[in-house]
């Protein structure tokens, strides 16, 4: 008997000791295939799993959820058919990897097959129908909810908000029975994201009133729509409220505060709130950089840049656009050439954002060659990137280019729009392309795709009949616009008549255009240029009093170019102070000479002897800029010169030859388009 029990106990303690080896093992097992998952092993995850005897349900639901996160649907719908038992929370999470995965019919299918649901099983579904936007089905789906929790008003808020259903939104946020921090913020976010930016703020108060307590997110919507109100003095109270609560360094509220500071002119503050940390987030970075983008200082945009790589910050996107916004604004192609070296290290080449904004780089400083080569790599191109290279090759008057891309775009299947059709009717204009212009403008309202005639389409046009001296069709067609004529429109045929002498109709398109702005100072200075060249300096003389009179100021004519990242600007009438600039422009005048070089006086538009009007023409901008660029860069390399006005006559004569003695390319960029000089021909083929 004792021998017996003896041996009974050795076998309780045998099993009892197998029994809890097997519970470790599984235990383990189950932790590897959380850390495989974890680390995306998704196959080695499997094969342990594949060992465990009878799994459980929630070892097969955290399979199924691995599966749906890297996008493995049909891994993770063959485990879940797979399962012998289910339980809800299986249910629930193989619907949500459906929608996660973007496959809407499966989640709605399986939805249907639920023995039971709860109510996340029907958020899921919401948020599904949200996400393929289809807003009246989840509406539908809300409204069935036998018992709905704050996320699933939530979800309904915010997909409203989504789709720009904002008065819809608002509604319902007044019903929800119970409002957390998230239904607050999405609803504030949600108003300043609509352009209602000050109600946003009026309900942040009201939130502040129902004793809510702010989170991070919060107050990076908050700040943000100060910004867009601007609400300057609400923001430095919030500002306050951000330091007290200890979220001051929180990456998304430190770059909204950056930015709301920017928006309000104010980058000096902008610089100290960014200061008050060492940050190694790119988001704080990048929101200086395009607070000092959007304030115009250019050159401070770009030395954060540079101060980003020195601190091993790497630039995204974002950052990518800012900084190749102010490249374009300074036209410093040395500088979108590095951007561009350290875009393609990140692997960003090819992104569409980036490879976008590069487009737009090279196409405003001078490079249209590149811009085609960068378009071209883009591996996804949006409808972004097919404008930005048709406007880029007409801003440089390659016309046949524009309408060759545009041949491709169609050819992809790729639906052109409005931004398009101003491109293509500008490179029309800048090439003289009078038949072509009247095609693409006739088969905008014509053709298959419709598209409304907008005041850019109608001013492209107006150019191109007044550039080809079509003068009286191009103000026929002013008259019977179907919207009202703007003052951009009348510039167009003003500027027209200038280039044709035609005193008469000059003087009605000003007229037109002083009574939709009695100081519009181009029209002022268009009209007296047509006066000027027409002899008629009595009415030179009254209109020069007028603008005294009414404090119109002309504004100054100024070009400059970009050395080792610094912006040198030259106004017309300067006399330069490097004596080196001055025998250069000495010299360049006795070889144009030797060439033939006559003055053309009648770009200057003073009543004053020739020899005055000589020397007033010889220090145009334009010349000063080439003849700083000549003394100061490699022999041999391109000079690229920007100008803020139209280039006169005289300068464009004076530069052809300047190209032709010096053997170097000179590319300008004037207020029109771009201008490449080489051997003494120009690229516009005097049409300009």
């Amino acid at each position: 008997m004792r021998k017996g029990a003896i041996f009974q106990i050795l076998r309780l303690r045998s099993f009892s000791y197998r029994s809890f080896s097997t519970a470790t093992e599984l235990r383990n097992r189950e932790v590897l295939i959380c850390n495989h998952l974890m680390n995306r092993r998704l196959d080695e995850a499997r094969e342990i799993f594949n060992q465990v005897p009878s799994p459980h349900v929630t070892l097969y639901t955290k399979m199924i959820s691995g599966y749906t996160r890297n996008n493995r649907l049909v891994d993770a719908l063959n485990l879940f058919d797979a399962m012998p038992v289910r339980d809800v929370i299986s249910w629930n999470s193989v619907i949500s990897g459906c929608v996660e995965c973007g496959d809407i019919d499966t989640a709605v299918k399986l939805f249907d097959e639920m023995p039971e649901r709860s109510v996340v099983s029907w958020t899921a579904m919401l948020n599904g129908f949200l996400r393929s936007g289809k807003v009246e089905q989840a509406e539908g789906l809300f409204y069935e909810m036998p018992v709905k929790d704050t996320a699933a008003w939530n979800a309904m808020v915010h997909g409203y908000l989504q789709f720009g259903k904002l008065d819809d939104a608002l509604k319902l946020f007044k019903q929800m029975p119970r409002k957390n921090v998230i239904s607050w913020t999405t609803m504030i976010c949600g108003l300043d994201q609509n352009e209602r930016s000050g109600e946003a703020l009026v309900l942040f108060k009201n939130m502040l009133s129902c004793c809510i307590k702010a989170t991070s997110r919060t107050f990076t919507c908050v700040i943000t729509a100060c910004a867009n109100a601007p609400a300057f003095h609400m923001g430095t109270q919030v500002h306050g409220f951000i330091i007290k609560l200890g979220f001051l360094y929180e990456e998304y509220v430190s770059a909204s505060l950056i930015t709301f500071y920017a928006n309000c002119k104010r980058t000096e503050d902008s610089r100290r709130v960014f200061g008050e940390k060492a940050h190694e987030q790119v988001a704080v970075w990048t929101a200086l950089l395009s607070g000092y983008s959007l304030n115009r200082k250019h050159e401070d945009a770009l030395s954060v840049f540079s101060e980003m790589l020195r601190n091993s910050i790497f630039p995204n996107q974002s950052t990518f656009a800012s900084g190749l916004n102010s490249c374009s604004a300074l036209g410093t192609l040395d500088w979108g050439k590095e951007m561009h070296g350290v875009a393609v290290k990140l692997g960003l080449g090819t992104d569409a954002f980036v490879g976008n904004s590069l487009v737009v780089m090279y196409s405003d400083c001078g490079n249209a060659n590149a811009a085609v080569m960068v378009f071209t790599d883009i591996l996804k191109k949006s409808i972004v990137s097919w404008n930005s290279i048709i406007v880029g090759c007409a801003q440089h008057g390659r016309g046949k280019w524009a309408f060759v891309i545009f041949g491709q775009m169609i050819r992809f299947n790729k639906e052109p729009d409005e931004i398009t059709f101003t491109g293509l009717l500008s490179a029309c204009s800048h090439c003289g392309f009078l038949e072509k212009g009247r095609k693409i403008f006739d088969f905008m309202s014509r053709g298959p795709n419709h598209i409304d005639r907008k005041i850019q389409h109608y001013t492209c046009m107006v150019d191109i009949l007044g550039r080809s001296g079509e003068l009286k069709e191009a103000e026929e067609l002013i008259q019977s616009m179907l919207v009202k004529p703007n003052e951009m429109v009348w510039l167009a045929l003003l500027s027209a008549c200038r280039m044709h002498s035609d005193v008469d109709r000059a003087e009605k398109a000003a007229a037109a255009i002083f009574k939709l702005d009695s100081k519009s100072s181009a029209a002022y200075v268009l009209l007296s240029n047509v006066y000027a060249s027409a002899g008629r300096w009595s009415n030179v003389s009254k209109l020069r009093i007028k603008m005294k009179q009414k404090g119109i100021m002309k504004k100054p004519g100024s070009s400059w170019v970009v050395f080792k990242g610094k912006k040198h600007e030259f106004f017309s009438g300067d006399r330069p102070e490097s004596l080196r600039i001055y025998e250069k422009l000495k010299f360049l005048k006795e070889k144009l000479k030797e060439l033939g070089y006559v003055p053309d006086y009648r770009s200057a538009l003073h009543d004053v002897e020739d020899e005055q009007k000589e020397e007033m023409l010889w220090y145009h901008s334009e010349r000063l800029a080439i003849a700083y660029a000549l003394v100061n860069t490699v022999e041999g390399s391109a000079v690229t010169v920007m100008k803020n006005l139209r280039v006169c006559e005289d300068c464009h004569a004076v530069i052809k030859l300047i190209s032709r003695v010096v053997g170097r390319e000179i590319v300008l960029r004037d207020s029109t388009r771009f201008h490449h000089f080489k051997d003494g021909i120009c690229s516009c083929g005097d049409y300009w």
